[in-house]
């Protein structure tokens, strides 16, 4: 072999043991929605494809053709229309351009993760007896907190759930915008503070599958990682039996210790945790005396009928500002206009 080959060759060994360690979970997932996204996106390579392949062939081809060296080629220097490539050049990328907006169109709305599921895998539909399993996901710094509602566990770092169930995520953030992401389950959807997300989905597959933030936040985002277990009901129960022995138990006082920023958090388990605390995580109230979210409109509609009577009370204290009155009486809601 010679020199320069031996060089190239050694140039092309780290970029393939780079690529050695790179995984095709997204070209073949194990939940249904996630191989209905991978379908979209072959479905629109190929199409994409049908100008790229024959525009690459045929500029190699013209570039070979008409190359100075070959003098049969025809020399056409007047030549300047020609209707059939105009309709070759407009039809087809325009033809595509409607394929792909009406395959965007009906998937947008067929695969929108706040749509219930209706089917749990291609010919297997939806049975009308399965409740989907609910989980309530919020993104710390920088770990997953997991609330099961129905089984009255939470976890870190650690989520699992039956195989052909639907799950229904409930997602939020305790600080800063995330993104909860599993590639074999379903696509990404953002967790924020403050607010809620959703996502339903169903994994067909058992095993162990990769999770983690695909939204960069902070110092300890390359260990915000999670493993998502796919299994049987039995095994599944079993899971949910072990989380139960925990002795640990997340009240508000120890979630507030675990929100704090930390960095590769090892799984674990609390048997039981508060009630109401996914609801005030969400709402932002954890700690004692905050005014929730949720009941920041009440208070503000508390605070104003408080400060309109003030201002009749106010009003009515002398004859000389009957027109201050007049006027506070007329802002004033129903029950005060009398």
């Amino acid at each position: 072999m010679s020199t320069p080959k031996l060089i190239r060759g050694l140039l092309v060994l780290p970029a393939a043991l780079l690529l050695s360690g790179c995984g095709t979970v997204l070209m073949s997932p194990s939940g249904d929605l996630a191989m209905r996204q991978r379908d979209i996106i072959i479905v629109s390579t190929c199409l994409m494809l049908v100008i790229i392949v024959p525009v690459i062939f045929l500029t190699l081809l013209f570039a070979w053709r008409y190359r100075a060296s070959n003098t049969q080629a025809q020399y056409s220097p007047e030549w300047d229309h020609s209707t059939l490539l105009e309709l070759l050049i407009w039809s087809v990328p325009l033809l595509i351009i409607i394929a792909l907006g009406a395959l965007t169109w009906v998937s947008t709305h067929k695969l929108d993760p706040y749509r219930p599921l209706d089917r749990i895998a291609a010919h297997q539909a939806l049975p009308a007896d399965v409740a989907p399993l609910t989980v309530q996901v919020v993104a710390l710094d920088w770990k997953w907190l997991f609330f099961y509602p129905e089984q009255g566990i939470a976890t870190v770092n650690e989520m699992a759930a039956p195989i052909d169930r639907p799950i229904h995520f409930e997602i939020t953030s305790s600080t800063m915008m995330n993104s909860f992401f599993i590639p074999a389950l379903a696509g990404q959807i953002y967790a924020m503070p403050g607010m809620q997300t959703q996502l339903n989905a169903v994994i067909n597959k058992p095993g162990v599958y990769e999770g983690f933030s695909a939204n960069f936040s902070g110092a300890g985002f390359s260990g915000m990682r999670f493993k998502f277990r796919g299994m049987s009901d039995t095994d599944f129960r079993a899971w949910v039996a072990h989380a139960r022995t925990s002795s640990d138990a997340l009240t508000r006082g120890a979630y507030e210790a675990l929100a704090k920023p930390s960095e590769w958090v090892p799984v674990h388990y609390y048997g039981r945790f508060a009630p109401g605390l996914y609801d005030a995580i969400l709402n932002r109230c954890v700690e004692p005396g905050q005014i929730c979210i949720k009941d920041m409109p009440r208070e503000n509609r508390k605070a104003a009928r408080a400060h309109t009577g003030s201002a009749l009370t106010d009003a009515s204290c002398t004859a000389a500002n009957s027109r201050t009155l007049r006027i506070a009486m007329q802002n004033a809601p129903g029950p005060q206009r009398q």
